[in-house]
């Protein structure tokens, strides 16, 4: 027999949909509060959100009439019709959020509109209402959920451990405060501040309230469009990367996403920059047109389509890959030694923690001033001023008769004997010219190699390292990538020929792209039954076993789970090309590196492997005085 499901249970099912986790609640009650224009929102949990979660904002409330009707389900004041789903540019729209955290928990709300005297505190447990009065409260809205799933104790038991639910709401708070950098976020867990963002609408802010100073310091900024898409952001240099993509921040119109379109293209911009099996940390601004889009297609909305995926592709991989051209990426070491770095992290932390202890509980948030955050960032702002200025007015600066320079308006004259003349202009050696360029080459001093393996160079005032093997390897990707551009790749004969026995759907996807195996160098022939003959393979994989090559590359067509392309094979014969790299423990002549160094300057990417291992790194001559107590 066919039954109507009362109200409750529908809910209670509908609530599945959305309201997963209490990660999922925060969620949603957050992304209310921001499309209610708050400025500043708080939320705080209690053991990961199970049993308590309260979001208090200072919105702009609900109307008295509207309260009930807020916890119907599909209630909603974000769309009319179906038609308006392709244009919603708000986080929420659906309408049942309320109403189905309402169905698993035990819920109240004290919301109060600006021009009203007085708020309502409205609270319903598990569907059923249980108060509804007029209240004294501030403008905005507060929203508790108590007992997260304490009538459906069968999701409940799905639940991780209270630390593991604690850290979703943690990382979703942090997406939230770096899509909207105009608004204050603080997130506290069992009494304790985790996150308080500044809300004064700059980027660098929040990110170092969120990172701290590591990151903050090595990011690289985008500001790019093509074809009609605008990305800007952040990216961070190469050596900031991580074993997932947790650090892969991107945000559609402002709204986090996770898209595998997306995270392709930033990892292919950062192809032969980073290492294999890490990913780079990432926070990228992404604009489309909202009617090419469709954030309706998982109740989260956390995944979204868009009807020009290659061009979404090309433009997020082109704006990465050419920010990643412009900085010198030299690793620079420093003297402090880990342990040394993570203790002033440590403290660090401590100070920005203290100030924000600080801060006078039971104050509304709304009502606070600037966040202690923001005052650290303040002062740094200004200690940096003042650095800067004090250098403008008092630099002694050595000049060689071949240095770039530029002139800048100062009071002061430099000369070599540091004596300073007033009312002259001043003298700067360029930041901009790179330790691998042309211009700086005739300056370059090779001084030897070590461990064989490492070469010394001098430059200006710092010491270069360079590993002869990561470099070899980088010269000769690059220059196997533009033979195969300039259709020039030249095959090496093997005498005697390799013969080599397939499986049958391995040597009919061997002949079935024969034209990608002539294109990249391999003379391959029938040979009869299930065996092939290899006449010749790619000059520059010459030296490496014709077999174990062939082999391996057959091995990763027949894993592929998507169609062959031509990059599919640059890309490994690429790589297998590396192993016939001059190795490390391999005495080379000086002339030899000269001439490496030569071949690097002339790559598009320089600094790291192939693999995305540093190709170079360097150490200034303060760092070494450093060392040696020269100076404190």
């Amino acid at each position: 027999m066919i039954k109507i499901l009362d109200r409750n249970t529908v809910d209670k099912i509908a609530a599945g949909e959305v309201i997963e986790r209490p990660s999922s609640i925060v969620k949603e009650l957050v992304e209310n509060s921001i499309d209610a224009g708050a400025t500043q929102i708080t939320i705080e949990i209690k053991d990961g959100g199970t049993s308590m979660i309260r979001v208090t904002d200072n919105g702009s409330g609900i109307d008295k009439d509207d309260v009930r009707l807020a916890y119907m389900p599909h209630a909603t004041s974000k769309i009319n019709s179906a038609e308006d789903l392709s244009g919603v540019m708000t986080l929420g729209f659906r309408g049942e959020a309320l109403s189905t955290i309402a169905a698993v928990s035990q819920t109240e709300m004290i919301t109060k509109k600006a021009d009203t005297v007085t708020g309502i505190k409205y609270v319903i447990h598990g569907g059923k209402e249980i108060e509804y009065r007029e209240i004294g409260a501030p403008d905005g809205t507060t929203i508790v959920a108590r007992n997260i799933f304490f009538n459906t104790p069968a999701r409940l038991k799905f639940l991780k451990t209270n630390t593991t639910e604690g850290s979703y709401i943690n990382d979703l708070i942090t997406h939230l405060a770096l899509s909207r950098p105009d608004i204050s976020f603080r997130l506290m867990a069992n009494g304790k501040t985790q996150i308080d963002t500044p809300g004064t609408g700059g980027k660098k802010e929040v990110i170092y309230s969120l990172y701290g100073r590591d990151i903050i310091n090595n990011l690289i900024e985008i500001n790019s469009e093509e074809n009609g898409i605008k990305i800007t952001g952040f990216i961070g240099k190469p050596h900031i990367s991580k074993g997932n993509r947790s650090f892969e921040n991107y945000f559609i119109n402002n709204r986090y996403i996770k898209s595998r379109i997306i995270n392709k293209a930033i990892e292919e911009g950062y192809k032969t920059f980073i290492m294999q099996h890490k990913f780079p940390f990432t926070v990228l601004y992404i604009e489309l047109s909202p009617d090419m889009c469709d954030v309706n297609v998982h109740p989260t909305k956390m995944e979204f389509r868009y009807n020009r995926e290659q061009e979404l592709f090309t433009a997020v991989m082109h704006s990465v890959k050419n920010a990643l051209k412009e900085p010198e990426l030299i690793i620079e070491t420093t003297y402090d030694t880990e342990a040394e770095r993570k203790k002033e992290e440590h403290n660090e932390s401590k100070e920005r923690l203290k100030a924000l202890s600080e801060k006078k509980e039971g104050v509304p948030i709304r009502k606070t001033s600037l966040s202690p955050s923001y005052k650290i960032l303040e002062n740094l702002k200004k200690a940096e001023a003042e650095a800067k200025a004090k250098a403008e007015s008092d630099v002694h600066v050595q000049l060689k008769p071949d240095t770039e320079v530029k002139i800048t308006e100062s009071p002061l004259k430099i000369h070599n004997d540091n004596v300073l003349y007033e009312n002259a202009p001043l003298y700067q050696v360029s930041d901009t010219e790179k330790f691998l360029s042309e211009a700086a080459r005739p300056r370059h001093r090779l001084i030897g190699q070590v461990f064989d393996t490492y070469w010394l160079m001098e430059y200006e005032d710092k010491l270069y390292i360079m590993d002869q093997h990561a470099a070899h390897e980088k010269v000769n990707y690059e220059r196997f990538i533009r033979e195969m551009k300039n259709k020039a790749v030249v095959s090496q004969a093997l005498f005697p020929p390799e013969i080599i026995s397939l499986s049958g759907s391995e040597k009919a996807l061997c002949f079935d792209n024969l034209e990608f195996f002539d294109k990249t160098g391999f003379e391959i022939e029938d040979f009869g039954g299930n065996e092939i003959k290899i006449n010749a393979m790619p000059v520059n994989l010459y030296g490496i076993n014709g077999r174990e090559a062939f082999l391996e590359f057959i091995s990763d067509l027949s894993e592929g789970t998507s169609g062959v392309t031509e990059d599919m094979f640059v890309k490994k014969l690429s790589t297998m090309a590396c192993k016939a790299a001059i190795k490390g423990n391999q005495h080379i002549t000086f002339q030899e590196a000269d001439a490496l160094i030569n071949e690097l300057l002339k790559l598009e990417n320089p600094y790291t492997c192939p693999h995305g291992r540093p190709t170079i790194i360097s150490m200034s001559k303060t760092e070494l005085e450093k060392k040696f107590k020269r100076i404190v």
